[in-house]
């Protein structure tokens, strides 16, 4: 009778404070300081640029881009605190120019009176436009606020150019599958702000059900266990069991009916028979997946992929189909998607083979991390010298009919060959005009 008044009470507890502040299991359970952070060790590694540059004070702006549930604004919120300095928090998509520079003013004003740093955190930070971005310039410039800003998008596409290059960038990874279960541990055990009130005994296979499901998003692991918690029932045992059939009911992702060894030995299979022009096997693997539980697009980006790794110049409608077929896809979804992803499976298989892309890929990318100290031809340069280096000055091709043979390569790789036709489908009949004579 003890035991379950003292059940009733933790429900109640638990209850009455999620209707009292409304906070997400998520948002309780971020971590306060770097002991806590989960992941990212390239990031906050004791080796790592981010972790000397904190403890030495030298910490400038940032931004932090990656995936969903990867700690980019917690990082923000841990670092402002850890050099104790105050932080500001905003949203893009919410704020504008007068509230940046509101903060910008406060910022100055505790910079010049307390010798306080100010921290402006940004979260969604492409979402500014160049307007808003302009606003903070001088103010990071001159140092009257550190910039944190927090993006899902590659910042050297979706940012304005000025405050990227203010900036020192940091790329987040999806978490892995035990950073995840070691914090669903944590707040199942946590009594202060997760569940470890309440007398939850979760599965070992739930917990790495909601880590697999989630796609590394903490976040998304940490709500799927929070609803998968309060919609339980109590058990005879008095235990709120939660099983991998509830772990599967409280994510919105279709459980695998295979272990992670088949799924990628099926996964390795579809790449393998595209590239072998076997379209039944091909097709068979990838609807094997498909009703196993695999999100479609996981076969569509590697469609993708393949089209130019293995088809390449033989047949450049390949890459045209497969991309098409990966749209039309994303926005039809499931069944109606899959017809134009069938299409494509089966473009690719009878396509002719070429694997020249890859090849020149590989080979122009050894070269570029091995030759660091090479300058641009001088005819080349945004602004060429006066001294003529004795290559004569730039041929615009369209006055000699649309191609005139020169030297757009570095002098140390001038005779450097990285692609070479294949000799399949369209691609054989290919004749570079690289080694075609001056014209």
């Amino acid at each position: 009778m003890k035991f379950t008044c003292h059940l009733l009470n933790s429900v109640i507890k638990y209850k009455s404070m999620e209707s009292a502040a409304r906070v997400p299991l998520a948002e309780r359970m971020r971590p306060k300081s770097f002991e806590d952070f989960v992941g990212q060790q390239h990031i906050v590694g004791k080796n790592s640029l981010l972790y000397r540059a904190i403890k030495f004070g030298t910490l400038g702006s940032c931004i932090f881009y990656g995936p969903p549930g990867t700690g980019k604004t917690t990082l923000g919120n841990i670092i402002a605190k850890t050099l104790k300095a105050n932080y500001v928090k905003l949203n893009a998509v919410t704020s504008g120019v007068s509230d940046a520079k509101a903060i910008i003013e406060r910022a100055r004003q505790d910079k010049a009176m307390l010798g306080t740093d100010t921290f402006l955190i940004l979260d969604e930070c492409h979402r500014w436009n160049k307007a808003q971005s302009d606003c903070v310039l001088e103010a990071i410039e001159d140092g009257s606020i550190f910039f944190i800003g927090t993006t899902t998008e590659n910042p050297y596409t979706s940012m304005t150019r000025a405050i990227v290059s203010r900036c020192r960038i940091f790329e987040f990874k999806p978490l892995t599958s035990t950073d995840i279960i070691a914090s669903l541990k944590r707040a199942l055990s946590d009594k202060e702000n997760g569940l470890g009130d309440m007398p939850v005994a979760c599965d070992d296979d739930a917990l790495e059900y909601f880590a697999y499901a989630c796609g590394g998003d903490l976040r998304n692991a940490l709500n799927s266990l929070e609803l998968a918690v309060m919609t339980s029932p109590v058990s005879k045992d008095k235990k709120i069991h939660i099983t991998r059939e509830i772990a599967e009911q409280s994510t919105d992702r279709k459980a695998l009916s295979m272990d992670e060894n088949m799924y990628y030995d099926f996964l390795s299979a579809f790449c393998k028979s595209l590239r072998g022009c076997d379209v039944e096997a091909a097709l068979y693997y990838s609807q094997r997946l498909i009703k196993a539980g695999c999100d479609p697009m996981i076969i569509a980006r590697r469609l993708v992929a393949h089209s130019s790794e293995d088809v390449g110049m033989a047949d450049s409608n390949a890459l045209l189909l497969a991309t098409s077929a990966m749209y039309a896809l994303e926005k039809m979804g499931v069944p109606e998607g899959l017809i134009p992803l069938t299409h494509a499976i089966i473009y690719v298989c009878e396509a002719e083979k070429s694997n020249s892309v890859v090849k020149a890929l590989y080979a122009a990318e050894k070269d570029a991390l091995e030759f660091t100290d090479n300058k641009v031809p001088n005819h080349l340069k945004n602004h060429p010298s006066t001294n003529a280096d004795g290559h004569g000055q730039y041929k615009y091709p369209h006055d000699y009919g649309g191609y005139v043979k020169q030297q757009y390569m570095p002098d140390s790789l001038k005779d450097r060959v990285y692609y070479t036709p294949g000799q399949n489908g369209r691609e054989k009949n290919l004749i570079r005009k690289k080694f075609r004579g001056e014209k």
